[in-house]
């Protein structure tokens, strides 16, 4: 009986010890979000709508919304180098759709 329940014990450990680090996504960044607007800014000059630092297809990535004469751009920086990796202009029908993908699921309903 001892040794089932020890077999219990080190399977619950390995088994969260695999799947943990997988289930939670983390965002390192060397930037600072002040350091990341900079840069922005100077790609696309205009007034800052929306930031946030987002980790994007396992990416540190800042994310800037930035309404400019011509539009309003998606901006999105490298967390760690400061490369520009997107600048382009969202329509209506983008925006919303970006905003129905980052709502919160509804959690389902037990049986």
């Amino acid at each position: 009986m001892k040794t089932k329940n020890a077999l219990s014990v080190v399977a619950a450990v390995v088994l969260s010890a695999v799947l943990l680090p997988a289930s939670t996504t983390k965002t390192h960044a060397k930037l600072s979000m002040a350091q990341a607007k900079q840069i922005a800014q100077k790609t696309v000059p205009g007034t800052f709508k929306s930031s946030e630092l987002e980790n994007e297809k396992g990416k540190s990535i800042y994310s800037f919304d930035i309404q400019a004469k011509d539009g309003l751009h998606e901006v999105n920086i490298d967390a760690n180098s400061g490369e520009v990796l997107e600048n382009k202009i969202e329509s209506p029908a983008d925006e919303a759709k970006e905003k129905a993908s980052d709502a919160p699921k509804p959690a389902a309903k037990p049986n």
